[in-house]
């Protein structure tokens, strides 16, 4: 076992900043994906899931751990082109199935065109992962337009909405939503206003739908990250926090995305048959009571 303290690297980071959504490969130091580390035991062989923002970041950690785990992926993301093509490049590597699927997701025909490709092409939808999100850092209510607000919430919370209800008809008894919230939905950071909104509304969603869908066999969880080192932090933060982000955790660093994605994995497979309902926190320690 290693130090989780210093398992991966400690802030301060050297990083400049980066027009949203942010490119993977102009990091540094380079996220982890678990791309080197990450074994499969077959725990999800030939289940057909949907990633929203799979290209990189948590999803592309939770795609290329889902393609190991034998499921055919289905990455969705809107303009990254260069990351969401190295990602497919990286799954048809070691003999897995994806295709990518560009487009805005905080539109509801995006989002149901996004269904309708994945069952022309695989036949069925087991796995819905609800990863993509927008925030942007500011210190002033006065700085947050309302232009900003609405593609905030539409982003995080109408896409899970919209997306849950195109695959609702194609959901069989075992299949699985997976919704990614935030400790920003237990100690809201005061800077990201409406971000923390729509991880509160998210899990509130998420409890919500385990109850709706319960008769019909479906289980919906959640997962709520802390700081994690993706693209996103230097998109949409000021140079000072990229420099120190993840510094406050009691682990003293940000997650990696390669440390969640074993999570989604197990709230995808048999593995949590009983479980919904449910929110699977990965902070580096910091609390959320």
């Amino acid at each position: 076992m290693k130090d989780p303290q210093t398992k991966y690297p400690q802030p301060s980071f050297d990083t400049k900043l980066q027009e949203e959504p942010g490119i993977e490969s102009k990091m540094n130091p380079l996220p982890d994906y678990g791309e080197n580390t990450y074994k499969g035991s077959d725990k999800l062989k030939d289940k057909v899931v949907i990633i929203t923002g799979g290209d990189s970041g948590i999803g592309r950690a939770v795609a290329y751990a889902f393609a190991i785990e034998g499921a055919k992926v289905v990455i969705s993301y809107l303009n990254e082109h260069k990351d969401a093509e190295e990602m497919a490049e990286v799954i048809r590597s070691k003999k897995g199935k994806v295709f990518s699927i560009d487009g805005d997701i905080r539109e509801e025909k995006h989002c149901q065109q996004i269904i309708d490709k994945t069952i022309e092409e695989y036949g069925q939808v087991d796995v819905i992962v609800n990863n993509a999100a927008f925030q942007m850092a500011r210190e002033s209510i006065q700085d947050i337009s309302a232009e900003e607000w609405d593609k905030t919430f539409k982003t995080n919370i109408y896409a899970p909405f919209y997306l849950c209800k195109a695959a609702e008809k194609h959901l069989a008894p075992g299949s699985s939503i997976i919704n990614t919230t935030s400790v920003n939905a237990y100690a809201p950071s005061d800077n990201l206003v409406p971000y923390a909104a729509t991880k509160g509304a998210i899990k509130n969603f998420t409890a919500s739908m385990a109850q709706l869908w319960a008769e019909k066999g479906i289980w919906v969880n959640a997962v709520a990250s802390g700081p994690i080192w993706t693209p996103l932090i230097p998109a949409t933060m000021s140079a000072e926090k990229v420099k120190n982000f993840g510094k406050k955790t009691p682990f003293g660093r940000p997650g990696q995305p390669a440390e969640l994605a074993p999570a989604y994995v197990m709230l995808a497979c048999e593995d949590s048959s009983y479980k919904s309902g449910a929110t699977i926190e990965i902070t580096g320690g910091r609390y959320t009571l």
